[in-house]
């Protein structure tokens, strides 16, 4: 049976928006998780092994530093090397992430625009990659641009560290209101073929209109997803508590091959859930923006308007 379309470009309250959020989720999660497998599938790779390299220089340190586990502390030759490793994971790492964020960004905007134009999930994933190949470059130029964007709200940042209390309440604030004031940005870039500069002030003109209603969408939302990914990650990190007991209580070597494998596959499932996680406040903001451009144009509702009376003519 085909899943009733819910439509996005309505300007919603702020109880409604959680409401569509988690029903859009519920009815597109499965399709949305194949078109991420299909598309991340070099970058998840990239991730075991930036997870095996962090793990191999991680564990290393501990076996060559602290005398447990059959080595005695001092004698160790292989320090540089686990170090390198500890390094090369961090690179690895950082690149990756820039490189997925940028992806996956695009992967989750351009399936709500898919969704949102054929009215529901007749859509292939082919046109959600198109979507997303044919605003790489625009893509990259926003990525760039965010750099000096974190850099100024770092700065901001430290001055409210100052402030007692209340400097503590207005980082918070800010930082919720850039990650609505970018995802909103990043979609109407992907929406409205806007250039980058472009996008960035609609973006602007959309969130600081609705401003306590862009910060509280994004925060009780971005809450409910990290309780999300928790409750996910629950059995598996019992699972690694255990057996991480089980190696502190029998003096079992942390650097062998099985301890090396179980900590690299843990970490890399939390990567590749932190990557996830990051799809699904994008779904956050594109329903924001379709709120806010709705409450700020009204286009849908005009449409509709002149459809009723060009119907009763």
């Amino acid at each position: 049976m085909k899943d009733k379309y819910l439509e996005l470009r309505i300007n919603r309250d702020f109880g409604d928006i959680l409401t569509v959020y988690f029903d859009f989720l519920k009815q597109n999660i499965k399709k949305f998780t194949n078109v991420f497998l299909s598309y991340n599938g070099i970058f998840l790779i990239g991730l075991l092994i930036t997870s095996y390299l962090l793990v191999s220089g991680f564990v290393g340190m501990i076996s060559e530093n602290s005398g447990l586990y059959g080595v005695n502390a001092g004698q160790g030759t292989n320090e540089d090397t686990y170090w390198m490793y500890i390094i090369a994971g961090g690179i690895l790492f950082f690149l990756i992430f820039l490189m997925v964020a940028g992806l996956n960004f695009s992967l989750s905007s351009s399936y709500m625009i898919k969704y949102d134009e054929h009215k529901g999930t007749g859509f292939d994933k082919v046109e959600v990659w198109s979507l997303t190949k044919n605003k790489f470059g625009n893509t990259i130029v926003f990525i760039l641009l965010l750099i000096p964007i974190y850099g100024l709200f770092f700065i901001v940042s430290i001055i409210f560290a100052f402030i007692p209390l209340l400097g503590m309440f207005a980082q918070y604030i800010i930082q919720f209101f850039m990650t609505a004031w970018i995802g909103v940005s990043f979609f109407s870039m992907m929406s409205q073929n806007k250039g980058v500069v472009e996008a960035f002030g609609e973006g602007w003109k959309l969130v600081s209109n609705s401003f306590w209603k862009s910060i509280g969408v994004n925060f009780i939302l971005g809450l409910l997803n990290a309780l999300l990914m928790f409750i996910v990650l629950i059995i598996p990190g019992i699972l690694i508590g255990i057996y991480t007991f089980h190696v502190v209580e029998n003096n079992v070597d942390v650097g062998g091959i099985v301890s090396t494998i179980i900590y690299t596959l843990g970490l890399c499932a939390l990567l590749i859930l932190m990557v996830y996680a990051q799809c699904l406040s994008q779904f956050i903001n594109g329903i924001l923006f379709y709120t806010l451009h709705e409450k700020t144009y009204n286009l849908n509702t005009r449409s509709k308007i002149e459809q009723i009376g060009q119907a009763e003519q």
